[in-house]
């Protein structure tokens, strides 16, 4: 190997200028798409980073990203959607001619094709299934009717499968007549199956080239051992993945029929989008993604629909200090301690939520476990309130000279976060058992319950000890 002893070449400053510092190309591609500048719009795809492009295409306007996707070839405009945020995505799709969405849909692979078709409106759905060959179409709604949180909504249903009977000089030729269509997929496995398409086994690879060009497939497959039902969730399927060490798997339907192909990607892809969704929910953007491109009306309702319950929520809460201003009046330092209690006690108990709600994820817990969240989360919230109580307890001993006044924060946060662990373990899985979204409920659930349970501890000890505090 030799090594250059040339000296360095200049530098070029623009070139190697720091993202951030770069000079923003985002006005250069809305200049090229009001120009209709087809060949300057691919160019500036081809020669712009994955980020830079997601940034400039979410601003780009509507109308824009409608014209955009027509001006471009199929493929292109293909890559350009998948780079747009969710909600402008399917805009655009229902923006553009059907003609041309459809276009669009066959560069995408099945899953994502599918995805799109069932995120749309119902009639621009069926205007762009209309635009495809009948054998695709029918495919892209088999997909769509799949919920998106089992396997058969989130397999891919490009795959290769021959017959145990065919030869492998079979399989090499057809595999040569449709290269250009399969370019895109993993061929690492071809699948065998029967007549009625029963998943029988898997052809690796490396066996194929290796072996004689009439050997029959049967010869060479391996029994399939690990498949995944169309129906199964994916926790379920999580599971799977994490147990064996493996790129994809087969998805069968119930009468063992091969109909897909499961990566674990698109696996991590569905755990990643959903652990995003549920911290939206957790924090009361709910309705689906949100971007500040989106019209300001619409924005503000779906965050006043959260924020209006949080304020009937909290006044729950007030009305036990309302309750007791009795008390606040003649020991004023219990107002100083009434937010410390709420905060460390709602801090507890989001750690417990976030524990439960990953555990569901991931399938290791479920409703069912409720009683024995329960007792793990108790055992937690021993040890953390009575640590947590020593510290409030010395922190208001101190200040004020008072052991009591310690006493009753220390104690009302000790209980409380006893409460708070008990009430944020359980409380996702109750709702995931009756139905509801265990992400936006939990929160508010878990605030109010707190914060009044703290309130009744700190004022209602505080009333018995009141000759002790004054």
């Amino acid at each position: 190997m030799s090594v250059s002893t040339d000296p360095e070449p200049d530098v070029d400053v623009e070139e190697n200028r720091p993202p951030e510092e770069a000079a923003d190309p985002g006005p250069e591609l809305s200049t090229l798409v009001a120009a209709e500048d087809a060949e300057g719009c691919t160019r500036w795809l081809e020669g712009t980073q994955a980020a830079e492009t997601v940034r400039v295409l979410s601003r780009l306007t509507s109308d824009d990203r409608e014209l955009l996707l027509e001006l471009l070839e199929p493929a292109d405009a293909a890559d350009a959607l998948e780079s747009m945020p969710e909600p402008q995505a399917i805009e655009a799709m229902e923006g553009i001619e059907p003609a041309t969405a459809a276009r669009i849909l066959e560069e995408l692979p099945s899953d994502e094709a599918a995805d799109f078709i069932g995120d749309l409106d119902a009639e621009d759905a069926e205007k762009i299934l209309h635009e495809l060959n009948a054998e695709e179409a029918d495919s892209v709604r088999r997909l769509a009717a799949y919920e998106d949180d089992v396997a058969g909504g989130l397999m891919a249903t490009e795959f290769l499968m021959y017959s145990p009977t065919d030869s492998l000089g079979h399989v090499f030729t057809d595999l040569s007549a449709q290269a250009e269509e399969d370019v895109d997929i993993d061929i690492q496995h071809t699948y065998v199956v029967d007549d009625d398409g029963r998943l029988l086994g898997v052809l690796p690879l490396r066996d194929m080239l290796l072996a004689p060009r009439g050997r029959v497939v049967s010869k060479l497959m391996i029994p399939v051992t690990l498949t995944i039902a169309d129906d199964a969730t994916v926790p379920d399927i999580a599971a799977v993945f994490r147990d064996a060490s493996i790129i994809s798997v087969p998805v069968v339907d119930r009468e063992l029929r091969l109909v897909g192909v499961l990566d674990r990607e698109a696996v991590e892809h569905q755990l990643h989008d959903e652990a995003d969704e549920a911290y939206r929910a957790s924090q009361g953007i709910v309705g689906g993604e949100e971007l500040r491109t989106m019209p300001v009306v619409f924005r503000a309702k779906r965050r006043l629909a959260w924020l209006s319950t949080n304020v009937v929520l909290n006044v729950l809460a007030a009305s036990i200090i309302a309750a007791h201003q009795d008390i606040l009046q003649e020991v004023i330092a219990l107002a100083v301690f009434l937010p410390i209690i709420s905060d460390m006690s709602g801090c507890s108990g989001n750690q417990a939520v976030a524990v439960s709600m990953r555990e569901m994820a991931l399938g290791v817990a479920r409703p069912a476990d409720a009683f024995s969240v329960l007792l793990k989360e108790l055992a937690v919230g021993v040890i953390n309130g009575i640590a947590l109580g020593l510290l409030i307890f010395l922190v208001a001993t101190l200040w004020k000279g008072n052991a009591y006044l310690g006493l009753v924060v220390g104690g009302a946060l000790a209980l409380n976060t006893l409460v708070a662990v008990a009430i944020g373990g359980t409380v996702p899985l109750l709702l995931k058992r009756f139905g509801m979204d265990p992400a936006l409920a939990s929160g508010p659930v878990l605030t109010t319950l707190t914060d009044m349970c703290g309130f009744l501890l700190v004022l209602g000890s505080a009333s018995v000890l009141i000759d002790k505090l004054v």
